[in-house]
């Protein structure tokens, strides 16, 4: 069986190891020069940046991918657990320590509101209920079939999925920082807060079981061990191979063409680009002919944009630690804007990333290695990032400067930023959504695209826009999905 694998990002990687593992013949392809697609790394003048995920959960599922192989992950990667997992930061410059240390976690609340205490525990319980459901029993199972998602309606609507996670944060606590800070999960995998449906709730518990790791040397080193670990298992890895083009006979795949080019011959062909850039990109006549599918395309709504600016330092900023949330004064006007609005607003939320809290391999000596990420509008809002790049740019180091990194600015040696542009022009993602669709619950399961193609034979898709969703965990998961199916 012969079967390519296009794009590299975790979903592509673990498609690729688990359909070796089968016994397929595997090329996997990449536009880039280099691996990792969302995860790709970037190095200037002796900083290490990681393109894209740094919050590292679920850690069994990388492992288990090379204990397929009967490889021991330590002798490819390692993973650091962090003792802080965020540092939430509010407008009044208030602070609270999110962690798995439940006894600090409960004190905390405990002096922004006694009451919410009992909630707390109350919401991690019913969290718990949503993860043995929506994570544990349902992420790795295949939803291309109504009937499949008609057995699980009662279960899920039990679980209250008919509410939006802070609809359901909201029930259990009353203090608003804490609602902000037990809602904020969904932005992790593209979702607003106020729309996304309560079965992403679950991130919340997932955290909890396993705690949050970085992988030291950076996400990027999790990439270079799955890349030796496919050397080593005879995956073919062609680079700086864009796929121009999926041939298909009649509606069965039977090859691709790399950069207007050269042809390979396919069994299967399994997709960790964005599914509606390769609908309408690279498979654009069948596709236009299939009204139903058409439709549900068009109903799509998209995950936001993110605006993500990476700098060094040649102070050591000791006091920012490795992961920290800073919330602006609004939540739900802030992130209607985003979403619905699809318009900048100056009152921005943003997540700093500091590497060098817990690795000093990712700076030269004595400096600080960052990157800040903010959520902003995808590409359908029209933003000109050619002249807004630059303001926001300015906006995000005066917030930063005034918030927690005092003489930010004449500290600063060495910095470039990512727009939704970047995204959409050279990761092929639709809008320059950060994380494909939203997460609504009518786009969730068998209302996402589907893991294998609904009007091609042989095609699959495995990332963040199918089943289960953006997040490391997500597409790894997905990749289960596909190997439950082909």
């Amino acid at each position: 069986m012969n079967s390519i694998v296009i794009g590299s990002g975790f979903g592509g990687i673990a498609a690729a190891l688990r359909l070796k593992k089968k016994g397929h013949k595997v090329t996997l392809v990449e536009k880039h020069p280099d691996l990792g697609g969302r995860a790709r790394v970037f190095r200037k003048n002796g900083f290490t940046f990681d393109g894209g995920p740094t919050v590292i959960t679920a850690p069994y599922l990388i492992n288990e991918l090379f204990q397929l192989f009967q490889k021991d992950p330590e002798d490819y990667i390692k993973l650091s657990p962090l003792k802080i997992w965020y540092q939430f930061i509010f407008e009044d410059k208030s602070k609270f320590n999110y962690s798995g240390n439940e006894i600090e976690m409960k004190n905390q609340i405990k002096k922004l509101n006694n009451e919410d205490v009992k909630g707390y525990e109350k919401l991690v319980n019913f969290t718990k209920k949503i993860f043995d459901k929506g994570f544990t029993e349902l992420a790795d199972v295949p939803f291309d079939k109504p009937f499949v998602m008609m057995q699980q309606l009662p279960s899920l609507l039990k679980l209250k999925s008919y509410k939006s996670v802070y609809s359901l944060v909201s029930s259990y606590v009353k203090n608003e920082k804490l609602r902000r800070m037990l809602s904020m999960h969904p932005l992790l995998v593209g979702g607003n807060p106020f729309t996304t449906t309560s079965i992403y709730g679950l991130i919340l518990y997932l955290e909890k079981k396993w705690g949050i790791h970085y992988s030291m040397g950076g996400t990027g080193n999790i990439i270079n061990g799955f890349e030796k670990l496919m050397k080593e298992t005879g995956i073919e890895i062609l680079k700086n191979s864009e796929v121009t083009k999926i041939i298909s006979n009649n509606n069965k795949i039977s090859a691709i063409q790399i950069n207007n080019q050269k042809i390979i011959d396919a069994d299967n062909v399994i997709c960790n680009a964005d599914p509606p850039a390769v609908y309408e990109k690279l498979l654009k006549e069948r596709t236009n002919r299939s009204i139903l599918f058409n439709w549900k395309k068009k109903r799509m709504e998209y995950s936001m944009g993110l605006f993500v600016y990476y700098f060094g330092t040649k102070k050591k900023y000791e006091n920012v630690e490795h992961h920290t949330i800073k919330f602006g004064n609004k939540y739900k006007e802030h992130l209607d804007d985003i979403f619905d609005e699809k318009k900048l607003n100056s009152d921005i939320s943003y997540y700093l990333h500091r590497p060098t809290a817990t690795d000093s391999s990712m700076a030269p000596k004595d400096n600080d290695c960052f990157y800040v990420l903010v959520p902003v509008p995808n590409n359908q809002s029209g933003i000109n990032w050619g002249i807004e790049g630059e303001k926001m740019k300015n906006l995000v180091i005066n917030k930063m400067e005034r918030d927690l990194m005092p003489d930010l600015k004449e500290n600063i040696v060495e910095d470039f930023y990512l727009t939704p542009d970047y995204f959409e022009n050279d990761l092929n993602t639709k809008f320059g959504s950060g994380f494909s669709i939203q997460p609504k619950f009518t786009q969730s399961a068998y209302f996402r695209f589907h893991n294998k193609s609904e009007i091609y034979d042989g095609l699959y898709f495995v990332g963040a826009g199918t089943h289960p969703g953006a997040g490391v965990p997500g597409v790894l998961s997905s990749a289960k999905v596909l190997d439950k199916i082909l």
